[in-house]
């Protein structure tokens, strides 16, 4: 039975190189992506070190959840999946709302890679043992910690909403790992602790991602990102391939892998029952698994 491996938002960057890994320890990779052009660049370079199927590429538009389903339904039909990497990932530099009517960042970082799994449950159980790797961020550190609505009080700030959003995904990573313990199907989160990518050499130039208290110092803040995410995607793409391959981690779930690929601790935020039950309700509301029209929060 081939050894099928999924990587979201996987023709660049972090993700490029976590699939290019996959698939020299021998997984069929299926990268997914919204551009045609730049899934064809992905599949060639991954194909380079392939020593499995030839990788292949699917087009969706992760901030659309009927684009989610009907990718879900198209990786469903292809057989049991043993490893899902939800690397998505984006910051806004404004205040954006997708074609759901949904704050961008919730819905990206967090909506998105929640409906994927919840409807993939059930081929990844069938390649048992199988893992789920959802891609983190140290950016929840900073991140507002009340989800009584999708949207914190307050402004916006892209820095600390793409935390809150990382944060969320958090609490349902650890939550999913544990709802599913016993079940052959292992979750983990995974850091990547920063790289130049498109995300970063873009948004976080800006100091419109943070409060007015740090653009004061936005000069020492734009240093600290500089250093935080000058490492190649190679090396910060360690913990997720870590997190989707390593043996030490069989029979072991809910961990958090770090920058350095080794376990460290869950945020005491991420498991916070009120930030849980508040997280999996908006998820719930907003992204039902069965379709259908939803009225979002403002």
């Amino acid at each position: 039975m081939s050894q099928r491996a999924v990587v979201t938002a996987g023709t660049g960057g972090i993700g490029l190189e976590t699939a290019k890994e996959l698939a020299a320890r021998g997984l069929d990779v299926t990268v997914v992506g919204r551009s045609a052009e730049r899934g064809a660049r992905a599949v060639e370079r991954i194909a380079e070190v392939a020593t499995g199927a030839p990788p292949r590429f699917m087009a969706a538009d992760l901030a659309s959840l009927d684009e989610v389903r009907a990718l879900a339904a198209r990786l469903a039909a292809d057989g049991p999946l043993k490893v899902l990497v939800n690397n998505v990932g984006a910051m806004f530099a404004e205040r954006e709302r997708t074609v759901d009517g949904i704050e961008a960042s919730f819905a990206v970082n967090h909506l998105s890679p929640y409906l994927l799994t919840e409807l993939l449950l059930d081929r990844l159980g069938a390649a048992a043992p199988s893992r789920i790797v959802n891609v983190s961020s140290g950016a929840v550190k900073v991140a507002k910690r009340t989800f009584d609505n999708v949207e914190p009080p307050g402004g916006y700030y892209g820095f600390h909403w793409y935390g809150r959003a990382k944060l969320a995904n958090l609490a349902y990573t650890v939550d999913l790992a544990e709802r599913l313990r016993g079940t052959g199907i292992t979750v983990f989160a995974a850091d990547p602790g920063g790289a130049a990518t498109d995300m970063t050499d873009g948004t976080m130039t800006s100091p419109k991602i943070v409060s007015p208290g740090l653009r004061l110092l936005w000069p020492l803040v734009r240093r600290a990102f500089e250093r935080s995410t000058a490492g190649p995607a190679s090396v910060a793409a360690r913990p997720s391939v870590f997190a989707a391959t390593d043996a030490s981690l069989d029979g072991r779930t809910g961990l958090l892998i770090g920058p350095r690929a080794l376990p460290v601790p869950v945020p005491r935020s991420a498991t916070a029952p009120g930030v849980v039950d508040d997280v999996l309700r908006h998820s719930r509301r907003l992204a039902p698994l069965a379709g259908g029209a939803v009225v979002p929060s403002r």
